[in-house]
Parts: C-alpha cells; sequence; structure tokens
C-alpha cells in the first residue's frame, strides 16, 4: 500500500496540474517552503526553551 510506483507518480502530477494549472504550482511550493521553514523555526525556539527551562529547573533543585 506504502509502494509508489512510476506510473502513480505520473499520475499524481496530471492531477495537481489539473487542479492547480501550471502558473499556481511554483506559488502553491514556495508557500509551502515557507510554512515548512517557519515550522522548523519554532520547534527551534521551542527546543531551546524547553532546554533553558529544564537548565533553570535543575539549578533551582541543588
Amino acid at each position: 500500500m506504502g509502494n509508489l510506483g512510476a506510473t502513480e507518480i505520473l499520475l499524481i502530477l496530471v492531477v495537481v496540474v489539473l487542479l492547480f494549472g501550471g502558473r499556481k504550482i511554483p506559488e502553491l511550493m514556495k508557500g509551502i517552503g515557507q510554512g515548512m521553514k517557519e515550522f522548523k523555526k519554532a520547534s527551534r525556539l521551542d527546543d531551546e526553551s524547553d532546554k533553558v527551562s529544564s537548565e533553570h529547573k535543575d539549578e533551582e533543585k541543588k
């Protein structure tokens, strides 16, 4: 079920082009890329704040 062959990928690409049109696809990909970049940035900030808060809690225990 999880294996996609060349035919399936080609069919998916054709459907995407038909739905969005050739001009909208670059805009769509740009938006997805920016969203992923913001998500990664927020995740890193969240991880850093977790590390700082856990280090602060460890210091308080001592």
